[in-house]
Formats: C-alpha cells, structure tokens, sequence
C-alpha cells in the first residue's frame, strides 16, 4: 500500500511533454510510480478533471528573513510554489561580523523595502558565515523547500568594512578573501552568488550598495570559486539601460562581463530583464546577444516576470498624491479615520483642490499618469491593463477628474480598492516573445520584498490563469516546465521539478476551470506590526511538499514538511 495515490489526473510531468492521464503513487518524500497504479494507497486523492504538476520553483526571492516567523512563506505557499532561492540581488544576512547584524537589516530596507526593525526583531541572527546562516535556516520548521544565494553586498562588507562601498577597485587581498568566504558558503550548502549593478540599488546614505562597482577581475574570481566545486549559479542585478546613451556602452559592457564570466567559468549566469517604456527594444536586443553569447559557450539565462512589476496604490497603503501635503497627512491617519474623510465634503475638497492645482501637479513629484493607473477592485486581480480600465477613463466615465475618480473608488470599495501601476514589463506583447523565448526564466517576483508596495508573488497562478489559460500562449507540457524543472536545472536542484519514480514528491493537483486570483490585501502581520500585501489563490486543490499536503482546497494544513535545498 502505498501513502498517498494521485487519481485519474492530467499529469503535466515538468519534462515539457503534454499532459497524460495517470495517477501518482507517493511513498515517504518521494514519487514511486506515474502511471496506471494498482495498489492503492492509504490516502486516495482523485483528480479527475485536474491537472497534476511538479510544485513550483521560485527561483527569485527575498524571504531570507520572511522564513524565520513566517514558515509557510506566506503568500507564496497559496500559489503552488513549494521550492524557494532566496539571496538574489546581493543582499543577504550573511556573511556579517558581530555587531554589524544591523547594517545588513538597513541595507536590506533600502534596497528591498523589508523594515529593517521587522528583520532586527524576526530574526535570532547568531550566526557569522553563510553557512551558518544556512544551518540556523535548516534547524527550523518551514512549509515549502527552500535555498538561498550568498549575496555580493553582505560579502564585500564583511571583507572590504566601509572601502566595499568605494568605487576603488578591490586589492588582490580583498578578492582572495572574499573567493575564501564563497567558498566556505558553497560548501555549507548554499546554491550560488548573487550581486547587484544596478545604480538604483543604494543603501541609506545614497550610495551604491556594495558590489556595485566591481571590476570583472572581481567577479570571475568568485566564478571561479563556483567553476572549482562544478557547481553554483551566478545571479546578478546588471547595470542594463543605466546611464547608456545611444550606443548603449553600459549595456554592451554588462553583457560582455557576463559573458566571459560564465564561459571561463563554465557556471550559469542568471539576470533580471524586464521590458519598458522608457528603453523600447532594449529588451529584444537582450535577447539578441544572449542567443550569439550561447552559440559562443557562455550559459547566459535571461530571467524575467510573467506581467507588469507594479506599485500597488491605495487607500490602504499610500496613493498617487501623497507628495502634496494634504494627502500626506490624511495617509498619516489610521485606515478608518482615512476612510470616514472621505465622506466629509469639507476633506474632500480640501484634497481635490490641491491635487487640482496646476502647480503643484508639474516635476518629478507629480501624481503618476492617471491613463497608466488601472483599476483592481476587490475581489478578483485581473491586471487589465486595457485603456478603458485607466483611471483616466474611469474619471472621463464620471465626468470629473482623476484624483475625484480615486476618492470615489476608494469609498465605493471601503478603502479596499486598488491601483495597479506597472513599471517594468508594460508592454505584455514583449512580455509573451520573452516568454516564449527558450532562453529565459521566468522569475523576478521577489516574494518576500516591498512588501507595502507590491505584490507580485502570485506570479505562478497569473502564468496560468492569463497566458495559459487565457491566452493559450503555449501548451500546458512547456508552461509547466517553465515554472518547474527550468528552475530546478539552472540552481542544480537534484530530483525536483519533475514528476518520475525517484523524485521528491513536490505536487500540485489544480483545478484549472476554478483558478482565480483574489485581489491583493493589506494586512498587519510583519513583527511589530508593521503593513505587507498578500494575495490568495483559488484552485490548487492540494499542493504536497515532500509527499506532505502543504494546502488542502486553498487552505494550508500547518504542517511544515519543507527541507533545506542544497546541491548535496
């Protein structure tokens, strides 16, 4: 008898084959049998009419902290995800001096929008080296699996103190220290290195966060620590469209280091893209050099996300005026106060004037496009992006204007309303070639990060709902791959994202007709209180973690079978 046997399902196998009727037998943390399974099990679970996935990989998170007193990884564990990388963009928590915990929680809020006093008291810290940080991560229960990166920042400073944030470059001894420090973090488990170049990515002071500035000397010498062990994955932040000109010197510069990086080194290279307006075609020309960069040896995997990454703006939050002094101080009430304010005609009009006001509508503070703000109601998150779900429309409907179109939607929806404001990969017919593109992986959610400001953690569920479903951009055997086994080759995670005799028994059963995102909700949950949004889903019938239901029918079941992931 076997523990549990997965009934009847379209069995979507993560290899990129169409989807076969068959059932699954799951005995301990592993698949044992796909197929037509005779023996039965001590849990039946029929998924007739449903699909039957590997779990999810996330391959670009920030729950480095989140995990510590949230061990389900709230939201993520709602969306089928049941493997987490953490530590990409260069900041992690370790490898830090005593004393220093603090300095790497205030680079964190600058750079990923995480309270640094949420870190500081969520956190037991007590550890040194990253691999300590793994060890301390792994004696704790948690609900998905999950691994993590040794990050640039936390790196530099640990060896370099206050010189890692100078544009000088890095002595021979510095670098010879820090190649010691990444091994000793592949060694302790961790899956690779991340850094950041983005010029965007600074810490309190202003400055650019450690790493930014790195020669390629610098980094092929940790690539090398990575080509020594035959393992690890290199993630970077690049500095793409920064400060380019015509002849985009930045951008060629970031592609050619990264190149020759992953080609001495023989390791992947994996880099956030996304598509925007400010920079047409940028994206595809990314494209472009990554297929001539593959066809020369390097291991280029261009990643990006599934729709728009976007502010969330709303009554719950902050809203597209907050820089005019009036609604800077109604978004310094509590919730209900804010909302009683709008039914006051006196606060009304006093806010409608001042957003109104030519002058104070001009420069870089200026409210966002009312034409490029769109309407998310309660209820269902559909991320229309049409024309006529703007704002702008939505006040011309009204006949009044936007910032009175924003009152009214607001205390329409209790103050539960939102906007949705992308500001990368706004152009989803650029959006669908990357995807479609066999080069790319799909990521850059960031589960764990901005939390007051974005939430785009449902990423997997709006992949299926949207472009699978929806719009049948690709068939379910591809897609699945993409959320899956893609992710689990490029960070070397042995027997995950597949379904086959052998593998971990990560699963989703969905009902694809019933998949639905709710709309994203504000909740006051982080340690001291402090705001995140959240998002659920409907439709994953059951999400097992090493043959161990993590979610029955939408809802988590407390347990917490989730491991530690590591190339051993």
């Amino acid at each position: 008898m076997h523990d549990i046997v997965i009934r009847n399902g379209d069995v979507a196998d993560g290899t990129g084959a169409a989807p076969r009727r068959a059932d699954v037998a799951v005995d301990g943390d592993r698949v044992t049998e796909v197929g037509a399974v005779e023996g039965r099990g001590r849990r039946e679970i029929d998924a007739s009419d449903r699909l039957v996935t590997p779990g999810f990989i996330d391959v670009h998170t920030h729950l480095d902290a989140q995990l510590f007193w949230d061990p389900l990884a709230t939201p993520s564990c709602y969306h089928g995800v049941t493997t987490v990388v953490m530590g990409n963009c260069g900041v992690t928590f370790a490898p830090v001096r005593p004393g220093q915990e603090g300095y790497l929680a205030t680079m964190m809020e600058s750079v990923e929008d995480i309270p640094a006093d949420t870190i500081m008291a969520g956190l037991d810290w007590g550890w040194e080296t990253y691999g300590d940080y793994l060890k301390a991560l792994g004696r704790r229960e948690f609900g998905p699996n999950a691994g993590g990166l040794v990050g640039h920042c936390a790196l530099r400073h640990y060896v370099m103190g206050e010189r890692s944030l100078d544009e000088s470059p890095a002595t021979d001894d510095d670098i010879a220290a820090m190649a010691a420090v990444v091994g000793e973090a592949i060694d302790g488990g961790a899956l690779g290195f991340s850094t950041s170049r983005t010029y965007l990515h600074t810490v309190p002071d202003g400055r650019q966060v450690p790493g930014t500035f790195a020669l390629p000397a610098e980094l092929a010498a940790i690539a090398g620590v990575l080509a020594e062990r035959g393992r690890g994955t290199f993630q970077v932040v690049p500095r793409i469209g920064e400060r380019d000109g015509a002849e985009r010197k930045n951008s060629t510069a970031e592609m050619a280091w990264m190149e020759e990086v992953s080609r001495a080194s023989g390791r992947p290279l994996a880099f956030s893209i996304m598509q925007s307006d400010r920079r047409p075609g940028l994206w595809s020309w990314v494209m472009d050099e990554v297929a001539a960069a593959r066809g020369r040896g390097a291991d280029l995997r261009p990643m990006t996300a599934v729709r728009g990454s976007a502010i969330l703006y709303g009554l719950v939050g902050r809203t597209p005026y907050d820089t005019l002094p009036a609604w800077a101080e109604l978004m310094s009430r509590p919730f209900e106060a804010r909302l009683k304010a709008l039914a006051d005609e006196t606060e009304r009009r006093r806010l409608l004037e001042e957003a109104e006001r030519p002058a104070e509508m001009s420069g870089p503070l200026a409210p966002k496009d009312p034409a490029k703000l769109y309407l998310m109601p309660p209820g269902s998150a559909d991320y229309d992006v049409s024309a006529d779900n703007s704002l702008a429309a939505e006040a011309a409907r009204r006949g009044v204007s936007a910032a009175a179109a924003f009152l009214d939607f607001a205390a329409e929806t209790g103050g539960r309303g939102l906007l949705y404001y992308p500001v990368l990969n706004q152009d989803l017919d650029a959006v669908a070639e990357m995807i479609l593109n066999p080069d790319v992986v799909l990521g850059v959610a960031d589960a764990g990060a901005h939390v007051a400001l974005t939430m785009d953690a449902g990423n997997t569920t709006y992949f299926l709902k949207h472009w699978v479903r929806g719009e049948n951009l690709l068939g379910l055997g591809p897609a699945i791959r993409k959320l899956t086994l893609d992710g689990a080759d490029l960070f070397g995670l042995a027997d995950r994202g597949v379904l086959r005799p052998g593998a971990f028994a990560d699963v989703n059963v969905i009902d694809m007709e019933r998949l639905h995102l709710d709309t994203p909700e504000m909740v006051a949950d982080l340690p001291l209180g402090a705001d995140r949004f959240v998002q659920r889903a409907r439709g994953y019938d059951y999400t097992l973690v090493n043959g161990t239901v993590l979610v029955d029918h939408d809802e988590v079941t407390g347990e917490k079978p989730g491991r530690l992931v590591t190339h051993a």
